[in-house]
């Protein structure tokens, strides 16, 4: 009975313990750079596997197919195929007070109906934390019109774009969501690199915004796409980051920088390397002068931002195997434009009725999206925002 009795107040005082301590601190993980690695929190290294989500940079304000099927839904169906992170692209002007969402069916997406553009964002960002997915914000455009070449127009000057990134950085600022943001979408002649010229060189606008984001949330991974021509070498829009080891971007937090290329294939657009006579074997150099060589010095990281085929030619097909083993090779993280079907260049992963998977594309991505398995994100135990 006297045992009984003691085990008894032995077990009260550990229930009172246990009540009267502290709940545990959850961990954050945001994402930071180890050499050519991405590493999480914990230092485990990490692959990107990304697909773009675009909509949100039209007039609509809205990610596309939120008509056709509920936005939870989709996101699942992200996860499923195998990717860790949405690309979500923007513009400027989603972000002002009389912007209006529109093209959503609201039966299907109720909690979406009366909220704002920037609270729709906020939507895809937990539905996506929901799914274990993260996420990267490219502002695409300054307004809903058209990409601009420079980070800047007459309409939507540097500081506006700045001051925008500055508050989603702090909206953002709790959430391991948001792993990223995407500067500016494909910097294009007249843009330059390393001129000095303060109007039109992109690496030193990166720098500006970069920090200044930085400033606001060290944890952030600043992508710095590259540019089309440098000297006499005209490439890819975002694509031609050739400067960047003599003129390197240069961050308060070094740790955080990523470049972005863009790369896409024949079909898209016939470039001169496309017609030579050893294609497709010459293409392993033309992306090594480009932006590969950043990866394969295994310095910063390189993530190719863009890459996509409607994958209905022979020489697209080899374009895609030969575009897939080379980033596999080079452990360069890659996200997929798009899944949308809508892109008149590129097709989507989604077939055009919003559900049926593209699964010649899915097969030719397959060794990304292994690479990326096995180098997954180490759980979180972070709340959505």
């Amino acid at each position: 009975m006297k045992f009984a009795y003691q085990l008894l107040v032995t077990c009260v005082l550990l229930q009172a313990t246990l009540l009267a301590a502290p709940a545990p601190v959850l961990q954050r993980d945001f994402f930071h750079t180890r050499g050519g690695h991405i590493v999480d929190s914990r230092g485990h290294i990490v692959r990107l596997a990304g697909v773009s989500w675009w909509g949100m940079e039209t007039d609509r304000f809205s990610p596309l197919g939120l008509d056709k099927r509920p936005m939870d839904s989709i996101l699942a169906q992200v996860r499923g195929m195998g990717f860790n992170v949405v690309r979500l692209p923007y513009a400027n002007q989603m972000l002002r007070p009389e912007s209006k969402a529109v093209g959503i069916d609201y039966g299907l997406n109720p909690v979406l109906k009366g909220l704002t553009p920037l609270e729709i964002m906020d939507r895809v960002i937990a539905n996506a934390h929901a799914h274990g997915l993260r996420v990267i914000l490219d502002r695409h455009r300054p307004d809903a019109k058209q990409q601009s070449a420079l980070w800047y127009t007459p309409e939507d000057s540097e500081q506006e774009w700045i001051a925008d990134w500055k508050m989603l950085a702090a909206r953002y600022r709790d959430d391991d969501t948001v792993i990223g943001f995407d500067l500016h979408n494909e910097p294009r002649d007249p843009a330059t690199w390393g001129s000095g010229d303060p109007a039109t060189d992109w690496r030193l606008a990166a720098e500006r915004a970069g920090n200044a984001v930085l400033a606001v949330n060290p944890q952030l991974l600043i992508l710095v796409e590259g540019v089309s021509k440098v000297g006499g070498d005209d490439y890819w829009w975002g694509g031609n980051l050739s400067a960047a080891a003599k003129f390197p971007v240069r961050l308060s937090q070094p740790q955080q920088l990523i470049y972005s290329a863009h790369d896409y294939p024949a079909s898209v657009s016939r470039q001169a390397w496309f017609k030579a006579a050893d294609f497709p074997a010459n293409l392993p150099a033309v992306w090594r002068a480009h932006w590969g060589f950043l990866a394969e010095q295994n310095q910063v990281p390189v993530v190719l931002g863009e890459f996509g085929t409607r994958y209905e030619t022979d020489a697209d097909r080899a374009w895609m195997a030969k575009l897939v083993a080379y980033l596999v090779e080079h452990r360069i993280g890659a996200i997929y434009w798009c899944l949308n079907p809508e892109s008149k260049d590129t097709g989507g992963l989604l077939a055009d009725d919003w559900k049926s998977e593209e699964q010649g594309k899915l097969a030719a991505l397959a060794p990304v999206l292994s690479a990326a398995a096995e180098n997954s994100p180490a759980p979180r135990t972070s709340p959505p925002k």
